[in-house]
């Protein structure tokens, strides 16, 4: 980071490690995946599962059904320092940006709308008893959920609306719920597929694969891990989970059954705070490994307009999106500020959703728009984005912030471009870093013969997200009509550190 008088907005930040010995659980919901039967929508969330477990070599287990999923992080994880915003927000964006690339291999002939969102939240787990019940409160969940909407859709498509459905269903135990099934449609739900009635497991274990032959047609074996799918009656049960090597070396073993478990108790673990009231909160988004991203995808350096306009436009998706809560955006390279004003509701201003809402939302939009772009250069493997929330608690200090990142663009735009000039020039990266090493940039810029002036003024300021001209547009409530404040978002490249921009906008900041 770049130095200036505006780093003190730095101590505004809060650490939410996951402290030792807490298990980590990350549980995410793609929003309302509707029609539980739908077999190809399930086999589209564990396919994107398993890329998680893929990626990720601390995530040793996960169990999903319907529309969620619960990532479960192996006991000595370091994963991101335990930070859980971190984990939360790249565990998301990561799966965000696989949904978005799977579709079409799911569902080749019905296009994908919108960009998806999936927001989560982080659980530990004490222990391996905690976690035990954790994963049988999950699947009582699931047995319970999945024969309410069997029962739900059928009726729909009978034809109920989904109101009168859920009405005629209401208070419907188990046992009614599967004499419905019966009586009125023939269904024994016994008989319903294990990955509707029990939900699926992803466990990592050890295969033995050919990876080649001698020359006398003797195979050659090595051992490697592999995800395989499972779907079983009790996955809180002592003989599926202690029958596992992996699972017992990484996470430990079931030492007792449990049959019962009080879902308020499996609450207590989340890991939810809600951000302060009445305070501005920034939802900082950032690249995951861009710098690789940007080689393996050609970039141009040390700018490319491609790519910032790309990232633009996913924050002006952002803004509409959420409208009633984001008033305005900055962004630069691959990193975006978010800025919800003071009196916002947004999920109940819990910052394990929020955060994990606006990265997954932004990371969708990403792929999804990517060949706008890009048309020449395909999408080679899925990006991610990190992010957390923090709290400003004045305008002014706010504005500090923005302050510091436009600093921090403008000084790390002229290092780039005398990083890159001096490797055009035939230095090596090493060389070109040396070289630039403690002197002043403005300098080392007049050497280069860069005209720095002439630089498109979005590589020199960074970009500005927010609500031109703001319309009044009525929407109805219970009690009457009432009038919400919309505009037009548009994208400027200007100075935000001086009082002018915030003078002629009154209404971003207005409180």
């Amino acid at each position: 980071m770049a130095n200036s008088k505006y780093e003190y907005v730095k101590c505004f930040e809060v650490e939410d490690e996951v402290m030792f010995p807490n298990i980590i659980l990350v549980w995410i919901n793609a929003c309302s995946l509707h029609k539980p039967y739908d077999l190809n929508t399930l086999k589209m969330m564990n396919s994107c599962a398993v890329e998680i477990l893929e990626e990720y070599a601390d995530v040793v287990f996960a169990y999903g059904f319907s529309d969620e999923y619960t990532f479960v992080l192996k006991k000595t994880s370091k994963f991101y320092e335990r930070r859980a915003s971190k984990v939360l927000s790249i565990i998301t964006s990561f799966f965000s940006s696989v949904f978005v690339r799977k579709w079409g291999e799911f569902f080749p002939h019905k296009e994908l709308q919108s960009p998806p969102s999936v927001h989560g939240r982080v659980i530990p787990c004490a222990s391996t008893e905690a976690l035990q019940a954790y994963l049988l409160w999950r699947q009582n969940i699931c047995h319970l959920s999945n024969q309410h909407e069997q029962c739900l859709w059928r009726l729909v498509e009978r034809g109920m609306n989904e109101k009168e459905a859920w009405d005629f269903i209401k208070g419907f135990d188990k046992s009614d719920l599967n004499n419905l099934l019966f009586d009125e449609f023939n269904v024994n739900y016994n008989t319903l597929e294990p990955i509707f009635r029990q939900g699926s497991c992803l466990l990592k274990t050890v295969v033995e694969d050919v990876v080649k032959y001698t020359d006398n047609g003797a195979p050659i074996k090595r051992h490697r891990r592999k995800i395989i799918p499972v779907h079983s009656k009790k996955i809180a049960g002592k003989r599926f989970w202690n029958e596992h090597i992996l699972l017992l070396k990484e996470l430990g073993g079931f030492i007792e059954e449990i049959n019962n478990v009080t879902p308020e108790y499996v609450r207590s673990f989340e890991f939810d705070s809600k951000l302060m009231p009445s305070t501005w909160i920034v939802v900082r988004i950032d690249g995951c490994h861009f710098h690789r991203f940007s080689e393996v995808h050609e970039f141009v350096k040390p700018n490319d307009d491609r790519a910032l306009n790309l990232m633009n436009l996913c924050a002006v998706a952002v803004l509409e999106k959420f409208w009633e809560d984001i008033v305005f955006a900055y962004g630069v390279s691959d990193e975006y500020s978010f800025i919800i004003k003071k009196t916002c509701n947004l999920y109940q201003r819990r910052a394990n959703k929020m955060v994990s809402a606006i990265v997954s939302f932004f990371t969708s939009t990403y792929v999804m728009r990517w060949n706008e772009f890009f048309p020449q250069s395909e999408l080679k493997y899925p990006p991610s984005f990190d992010g957390r929330a923090v709290c400003y608690p004045s305008t002014e200090i706010l504005r500090d912030y923005l302050s510091w990142r436009q600093v921090d663009c403008h000084i790390n735009n002229q290092y780039n471009s005398c990083f890159w000039k001096l490797v055009a020039s035939g230095k090596s990266k090493r060389e070109a870093q040396n070289s630039l090493k403690g002197g002043q940039l403005q300098k080392k810029i007049e050497e280069l013969a860069i005209d720095y002036n002439k630089l498109p003024v979005m590589f020199q300021q960074g970009s500005s997200v927010y609500r031109d001209k703001v319309d009044t547009v009525p929407t109805h409530e219970e009690n009457g009509n009432s009038f919400e404040s919309k505009g037009k978002v548009i994208v400027e490249h200007v100075d935000i550190i001086g009082p002018t921009f915030w003078l002629e906008h009154l209404n971003i900041l207005d409180e």
